[in-house]
């Protein structure tokens, strides 16, 4: 979803339609886009299994992941540069893809480091939460019934 607001956001400002090329271009997205998301969790639950408070953890994992992604990103959309342009032939067909690329991958880049941390957080509150113990009902004390007699009477 984060990168599918740059693609066609891209896509309606350039006025091209969307079709199998465009499509292809979302597919693309789906997979460059959940691997940044990917890289920026694993690297907080690894700072969170050493220790650190999940605010910490957060932080220290943008700021170690970030270049990863931003590079990720960059490459990727300049790679797409010559499809959206358009060289040779058919390169009108194949134009779609390449514009969905490299707004998906623009808008990505700034909501994955954005988003995915906030969302990560609001989980943990989450987790946290159902976690809690709950408040336990004090027992109550069986009755023992009155001893039988076994003195006929």
């Amino acid at each position: 979803p984060l990168s599918f607001v740059g693609g066609f956001g891209l896509l309606l400002a350039t006025g091209n339609t969307i079709n199998a090329f465009s499509v292809i271009g979302l597919i693309l997205l789906l997979g460059l886009v959940s691997k940044n998301s990917i890289l920026l969790v694993d690297y907080t639950n690894r700072l969170r299994r050493e220790g650190k408070e999940i605010k910490t953890a957060i932080i220290g994992a943008a700021e170690v992941r970030m270049r990863p992604i931003l590079m990720t990103a960059f490459s990727t959309m300049f790679a797409m540069l010559p499809i959206a342009i358009g060289f040779g032939y058919g390169a009108e067909a194949r134009a779609g893809m390449g514009i969905v690329a490299a707004g998906g991958m623009f808008s990505s880049m700034c909501l994955t480091l954005l988003v995915v941390p906030v969302f990560y957080s609001l989980l943990d509150d989450l987790v946290q939460l159902t976690k809690r113990p709950k408040r336990r009902k004090p027992k109550r004390r069986r009755k023992t019934p009155p001893a039988m007699s076994t003195a006929k009477g």
